[in-house]
């Protein structure tokens, strides 16, 4: 990843991730799903989202204020 991108969520649920990606799209912020999940074994390794750096304040914001993206207590 380049220099200027920067991880702004990570989840172990790629479903997760897909729903922070697209939200983020939506609200016109390009954003990148990294899969560093094992292959052999889906519950090793987490899904990363990364966006802009420039963008990065502004995404944590939105996503802090998605309530599908907040983990189930």
């Amino acid at each position: 990843m380049e220099d200027n991108w920067e991880k702004i969520f990570a989840t172990n649920q790629v479903v997760r991730a897909e729903i922070a990606r697209s939200v983020l799209e939506q609200n016109g912020i390009n954003a990148v799903v990294l899969n560093k999940q094992s292959s052999s074994y889906p519950l090793f390794g987490l899904c990363e989202v990364y966006v802009p750096a420039e963008d990065a304040t502004s995404a944590k914001n939105l996503l802090n204020d998605e309530s599908s993206l907040k983990e189930s207590e």
